[in-house]
């Protein structure tokens, strides 16, 4: 019974979004009405699932060898899995207000409902081969949710999104041949799943395939040199982009090499190898490239689009230290910044919905016209500065922590980099809720008279993530504890 449910959560949402464009809804509201029953429910068996905790597997079809699309609940299903289903009835929710103004709104409705599906598919996925299928299944999911607006950008951007997540994904289906000729399984095993027997002598050449696997799912995760499809689909509805860049397709990415290093090649193989210098340079390197970009870009959602492409590398950092500790760290900042992230960016669609502005210019006087909307943003800029009390200080410091216990001369420059990171967050964040509530003794207030915060359905959602922000701050010992015990394989 349990095992039908595992694959009844990622259909319901699928058949669900199949049949949005199909049923004869007569009003809107009756469409909204079935969406958010389907997402709650499905919901509510997902977390039904990840609290029972069932150990066994569940084989859905058998290849040759040991290929199989199989499923099952870990630790780390149980962190992706229910930060996934907590955030998107919200995201939901949102939506509907959201897209009141934008056309081909059951089209929309039916990728985005899919995608929610697809994205447990990755949750539960008891072995490489099915991550990696619906890994790929997601590219296309949400190929159609970049390009929704048919507009010039946006099918450019969406060409850009797909050429990117197929070469990464060709990348990382390289790791699963050589997992497949080299492992005792494919199956996701604390500590890793290699035959050394069977390595031998040819461990540089699985430490290269490792390095590849790393960039290929890193593209999902925006990692330098492969994000430039992320600012770009930022042209994408606000509802998207911030599934794109705080849950769905980017935490896919750091959840799929979060598997990769820890469950599959394992970290008694990579720790201390040159891989392991090269991914974590890498990542190094991505966390000031974002943030400085950050505070040159002036368009709104472009500017939170490439402080998120510096918060992904965050996770990965905390992957490349190889260590329990690190892995603690990656898993806080996946799941913390996946709040704080979607609040900024619904917050900008709040906006973008409400006054049809785009640039950090013209945000001048909003705060005060605006209030909830700038009070969450604000909010989530203390948080992703890592503020103590807010969420982003504890993910932040958890990072910290595990690269000094590292004892890796590299992980000390990764310090640096946090520590650059949260200054330069500080100015491209701060520099938005200055203009909004300090527009200047110049500015004329007749030119925002008529702006008003959103709705119930768009206001609701950033209250109840400002409230997960507060929650992970003052009280984030029972999440870091249980990651804890996720990083020992307790859970």
């Amino acid at each position: 019974m349990k095992e039908s449910i595992m694959l009844l959560v990622i259909l319901l949402p699928v058949i669900s979004g199949i049949l949005v464009p199909l049923l004869p809804f007569k009003k809107r509201r009756h469409m909204e009405i079935f969406l958010e029953i389907v997402v709650v429910i499905n919901s509510l068996l997902v977390w039904g699932i990840l609290l029972e905790f069932p150990e066994e597997s569940f084989t859905l079809a058998r290849f040759t060898g040991n290929l199989t699309i199989s499923f099952r609940v870990d630790g780390m299903t149980m962190v992706f899995a229910g930060l996934v289903s907590a955030l998107w009835p919200f995201a939901t929710l949102y939506a509907f207000e959201y897209m009141t103004r934008e056309e081909r709104e059951r089209s929309f409705f039916a990728f985005y409902t899919m995608t929610y599906g697809v994205t447990l598919g990755i949750a539960l996925a008891g072995n490489m081969l099915t991550m990696y299928f619906f890994y790929e299944l997601l590219t296309l999911v949400t190929v159609p949710l970049v390009m929704h607006t048919l507009s010039r950008e946006a099918i450019l951007a969406s060409r850009t999104y797909l050429y990117y997540s197929l070469g990464g994904a060709a990348f990382a289906f390289i790791s699963l041949i050589f997992l497949t000729i080299y492992g005792s399984t494919t199956d996701f095993i604390l500590g890793g799943a290699l035959d050394l027997e069977r390595v031998g002598e040819r461990t540089n050449t699985l430490l290269l395939v490792y390095v590849m696997a790393f960039l290929g799912f890193g593209v999902k995760a925006a990692i330098c040199p492969f994000n430039s499809w992320l600012p770009k689909a930022g042209v994408a509805p606000t509802p998207v982009t911030a599934l794109l860049h705080a849950v769905a397709v980017v935490k896919s990415g750091a959840f799929a090499i979060l598997r990769l290093t820890y469950f599959s090649f394992g970290t008694d193989f990579l720790e201390g190898t040159w891989a392991q210098s090269v991914v974590m340079a890498i990542t190094m390197f991505t966390i000031v490239y974002g943030c400085s970009r950050a505070v040159k870009e002036t368009h709104l959602k472009r500017r939170l689009a490439y402080s998120t492409i510096s918060n992904l590398s965050y996770i990965l950092f905390g992957a490349a230290l190889m260590s329990p500790a690190g892995m603690v760290g990656a898993l806080t900042h996946m799941v913390f910044h996946a709040v704080m992230k979607i609040a900024s960016f619904f917050c900008a669609g709040a906006v973008m919905h409400q006054t049809d502005r785009h640039y950090v210019h013209e945000l001048n006087g909003l705060g005060y016209k605006m209030p909830w909307v700038f009070g969450v943003f604000t909010l989530s800029a203390l948080a992703l500065m890592g503020v103590p009390g807010l969420a982003g200080f504890v993910s932040k410091w958890n990072l910290a922590l595990a690269a000094v216990e590292s004892g890796n001369p590299l992980s000390y420059g990764g310090i640096v980099c946090l520590l650059i990171s949260a200054l330069l967050t500080a100015v491209y964040m701060l520099t938005i809720v200055v203009r909004a509530f300090f527009p200047g003794k110049d500015f004329d207030d007749r030119a925002v008279s008529e702006i008003r915060d959103p709705g119930w359905k768009m206001v609701v959602p950033l209250v109840v993530f400002s409230a997960f922000i507060v929650v992970f701050g003052l009280y984030s010992s029972p999440f870091v504890e249980f990651f804890q015990k996720v990083a020992n394989g307790i859970y």
